[in-house]
C-alpha cells in the first residue's frame, strides 16, 4: 500500500495513460458512422468497430494477469501501449486497401493491447490507495479520460464527419466506379491522425518504461490505517462480491458504450442530420465528464461506493423511458445525460469487487476486464434493433433497461455478498447496512 503523499507521482503517470488511450477508444464513436458511409456498412455491420475493439478483452484478460505476475504493473504498461502502438498502424495499410476486415484487425489488436495495460492499470489505481476510495482516484483518471474523449471526438470527428452528409448524398446517383473513387478518398482521412496516433503510444511507452513507477503488493491492503496480510480463500470463485461483480461490469460497459458509440447512428435514425449528429458523443462525454467531477467531491466523503452506484441505477432508468417516450432531441438529451450516471459505474463497480482479494487482485481484475465484452456484444444488437425497426429507433434503447437493474440488484446486497451459501444471501438482502 502506498501513502496518499507518495501516489500522487504514479497517479500523474496514470493520467497520462488514461488520456491517450481515452483519446482512442472514444473516438469509436465517430469511427461507426465513418466507416458505415466509407464502406458502405449496415448499422449492424458498423458496430462491429466497437465489437472488434471489445472483444479482446474477454480473451486476452486472465492471460494478461499471468503476464502481469511475470513482468509487474510497470512492464505490463509498457508492453500494453507497444502492442496498441501496432494496431492503430495497421489502421494506415487498411485505409489504402479501404478493407474493413483489417481495420477490425488493428481494432482486435489496440483492444488486446488495452486489455494488457487496463489488467496493469485498473488494479493498480484500486490498490495503491485505501480501498474505499477507489471510485475517487478513478475518478481523476476518469477525467482525463473523458477529456481526451472530448478532443479526440471533437478534433477527428470534425475531419472524418464533417463532410458527410455530402458525401453520402454524392454517391447516391453515381456507377459504382465513380462511387468507389469518391470513398477511396473519403477513407484516406484517417491516415494522418493514426499516423499521429502511433507515434503518441510509442512516445508514451518509452515514457513510462523510463519513468519511476513504484511496485505495490497487492496482498497487503490499508484497513483502517493498518496494514493486514489477508486469509486467501482455496480460489478466486470463493468470492461471491467479485463474481457478481464480473456481471455487473458486462451490463454497465453497454450502458457506457451504446450513449456515446451508438448515439450518431441512433440519431441518424431519428432523421437528424450527420452535421448535427457527430456533436452528440461530445456531449455525451461532457455529461460524463461532470459526473466524474461529482465522484471526486461525493465519494467517499458524503456517498459510500455503492449508494452512489444505486443512485445512478435509478437515473439510467428514468431517462431510458424518457429517450423511449420521446422523439427527436428529447430523446437525444435523455441519452445524453446518462452520461452523468455512467461516470461512477467503472470505479466503483472496480472499489467494490476488488476489495479483500489479496494475491487475487490480479485475477480478479483480469475477470472484470473480461466483463468489458458486454460492450462488444450488446452494442451490436443496439444496432441490430435499429436496423430491424427503423421507424422506431426509440425501442432499441429499452434494451437497457434489464442492464441497468442487474446494475441497482448489485449495488443494492451483491457487492455485500460474502458466500455463496443461503445463510449469506438472506443476510446480504435484509441486512439494514
Amino acid at each position: 500500500m502506498t501513502s496518499n503523499k507518495s501516489y500522487i507521482y504514479p497517479l500523474t503517470i496514470i493520467a497520462i495513460i488514461f488520456f491517450l488511450f481515452g483519446f482512442i477508444i472514444w473516438l469509436n464513436g465517430v469511427l461507426i458512422p465513418y466507416f458505415k458511409i466509407g464502406l458502405e456498412l449496415t448499422n449492424f455491420q458498423a458496430t462491429l468497430v466497437v465489437f472488434a475493439a471489445n472483444i479482446a478483452y474477454f480473451f486476452m484478460a486472465l492471460p494478461s494477469a499471468w503476464l502481469l505476475k511475470h513482468t509487474g504493473y510497470k512492464k505490463g504498461m509498457v508492453l500494453g501501449l507497444s502492442v496498441m502502438a501496432f494496431g492503430t498502424f495497421l489502421f494506415i495499410p487498411a485505409a489504402y486497401l479501404r478493407t474493413y476486415g483489417i481495420f477490425l484487425t488493428g481494432l482486435f489488436i489496440t483492444g488486446t493491447g488495452l486489455t494488457l495495460l487496463q489488467a496493469a492499470v485498473n488494479p493498480y489505481v484500486a490498490i495503491i490507495g485505501p480501498i474505499e476510495s477507489t471510485a475517487q482516484r478513478v475518478g481523476f483518471l476518469g477525467i482525463a479520460n473523458k477529456v481526451a474523449g472530448i478532443f479526440s471526438i471533437t478534433v477527428l470527428g470534425s475531419i472524418f464527419l464533417i463532410d458527410a452528409d455530402s458525401i453520402i448524398a454524392s454517391i447516391a446517383n453515381v456507377d459504382a466506379a465513380t462511387s468507389a473513387k469518391i470513398l477511396d478518398g473519403y477513407v484516406l482521412k484517417i491516415v494522418e491522425p493514426y499516423i499521429i496516433i502511433t507515434l503518441g503510444l510509442v512516445g508514451l511507452a518509452v515514457m513510462v518504461f523510463f519513468s519511476n513507477l513504484p511496485e505495490v503488493n497487492e496482498s497487503q491492503i490499508e484497513a483502517d490505517g493498518v496494514s493486514k496480510e489477508l486469509e486467501p480463500r482455496s480460489n478466486v470463485f470463493k468470492y461471491p462480491w467479485l463474481i457478481l461483480g464480473v456481471v455487473t461490469m458486462f451490463f454497465s460497459i453497454a450502458c457506457e458504450v451504446i450513449p456515446i458509440d451508438g448515439m450518431i447512428i441512433y440519431s441518424k435514425a431519428l432523421g437528424i442530420p450527420m452535421e448535427e449528429a457527430r456533436h452528440f458523443p461530445t456531449f455525451t462525454l461532457i455529461a460524463m465528464l461532470l459526473g466524474y467531477i461529482f465522484t471526486i467531491i461525493l465519494i467517499p466523503k458524503y456517498l459510500s461506493q455503492n449508494r452512489a452506484l444505486q443512485l445512478c441505477s435509478l437515473w439510467g432508468i428514468l431517462l431510458i423511458v424518457g429517450a423511449y417516450l420521446g422523439n427527436g432531441m428529447f430523446s437525444i438529451v435523455c441519452i445524453i445525460l446518462m452520461g452523468f450516471a455512467t461516470a461512477m459505474f467503472w470505479g466503483t463497480i472496480w472499489g467494490l469487487a476488488l476489495r479483500d482479494l489479496g494475491k487475487y487482485t490480479k485475477v480478479g481484475g483480469a475477470m472484470l476486464l473480461m466483463g468489458v465484452i458486454g460492450g462488444a456484444l450488446l452494442p451490436v444488437i443496439f444496432g441490430y434493433l435499429i436496423d430491424y425497426n427503423p421507424l422506431r429507433p426509440q425501442n432499441a434503447m429499452l434494451l437497457l433497461i434489464p442492464f441497468y437493474l442487474v446494475i441497482l440488484i448489485y449495488a443494492s446486497w451483491g457487492y455485500r455478498l460474502d458466500s455463496w451459501n443461503y445463510e449469506s444471501i438472506k443476510k446480504s438482502i435484509f441486512s439494514k447496512r
